[in-house]
């Protein structure tokens, strides 16, 4: 399945992911072509058993059926909210999705240079409902400041959504029904 994106910098690369569903494209796509190592960093989430439903889901399928390995930081949803504060009357794909998507790159960009990946990238773009044009702003912006390479892909293109459905059905996938916020479960 052919990307829309320049072909990814060679080597390990650290990508983050916010649930198997979204991830399992993105990997389908990447995984020829760069040693992936999953970044589980998410303190959006809400509540608790969300974010541990989401992260056993990913855990099973990283073991049970595509071997890569998967971090997991410690979560702490008060990083997020002190983050988000004053924006939670926003709407859906307003500036609290902007703060939320740096938060999360930010995090991302900053264990990938302090542990020596060559490369890292999200797979937040391939959701329909998440800005690829922002996501990768902000990720080339994030890797210039922390010296580490931002892959920008907009994986829904080319059928890349459709492809998670039938990725997700294929491993009995919990499909979330909310982006993961407590405001986006509103």
């Amino acid at each position: 399945m052919k990307s829309t994106a320049l072909p990814p910098p060679k080597g390990r690369m650290l990508l983050h992911s916010c649930c198997a569903p979204c991830s399992g494209t993105v990997i389908e796509r990447l995984k020829e072509q760069v040693s992936i190592t999953l970044y589980y960093a998410n303190p959006n989430i809400h509540p608790a058993a969300e974010y541990t439903k989401r992260l056993g889901e990913l855990e099973r399928w990283c073991r049970d059926t595509i071997n890569i390995p998967l971090i997991v930081p410690p979560y702490n949803p008060t990083q997020w909210f002190q983050r988000v504060a004053g924006l939670e009357h926003e709407p859906e794909k307003g500036e609290r999705c902007t703060q939320c998507y740096a938060l999360r790159l930010e995090e991302t960009a900053r264990y990938a240079a302090e542990h020596g990946y060559d490369s890292f990238s999200t797979v937040l773009s391939i959701s329909p409902h998440k800005d690829a044009t922002r996501i990768n702003a902000l990720g080339t912006a994030l890797g210039e400041q922390f010296t580490i390479p931002f892959y920008q892909a907009n994986f829904k293109k080319e059928g890349g959504f459709q492809r998670s459905l039938v990725i997700s059905r294929e491993n009995n996938f919990y499909r979330q029904t909310y982006c993961g916020c407590i405001y986006s479960q509103r």
